[in-house]
């Protein structure tokens, strides 16, 4: 099993910032891609927020271009995602989710999301 944790969630005011991260381990051999998905609600789809490649390619959705900047530590099979100037429109549950491959095959695993809400 891959478990995948993440961490930072919390409540801002707009236009402050916040640093979420997560953590992947377990049957880990490689990761390609990690990536952040967010969730404004249960009845919602989870749509993505930012990409990292296992070359350090990057890709964002346009609402979040120059606020956000998603990095990763390949030694310790995390990343995060440093989110400024935040607005009401970014209050979600934001997911990490982790593409690698280990001893069992190829795995895609979340994390249980954390929430981030930006309320005045």
């Amino acid at each position: 099993q891959v478990h995948v944790v993440e961490s930072g969630g919390g409540l801002v005011q707009p236009g402050g910032s916040l640093k979420i991260s997560c953590v992947a381990s377990g049957n880990i051999d490689s990761i390609y891609d990690m990536a952040w998905y967010r969730q404004t609600a249960p009845e919602k789809q989870r749509t993505l927020v930012a990409l990292i490649t296992d070359t350090g390619g990057t890709k964002y959705t346009s609402s979040v271009k120059g606020r956000f900047t998603i990095s990763r530590d390949n030694a310790k099979n995390a990343m995060s995602l440093q989110m400024n100037v935040l607005k009401p429109e970014d209050t979600a549950v934001y997911y990490c989710n982790v593409d690698g491959n280990g001893p069992d095959g190829d795995f895609d695993s979340w994390g249980q999301g954390t929430q981030v809400t930006v309320s005045s």
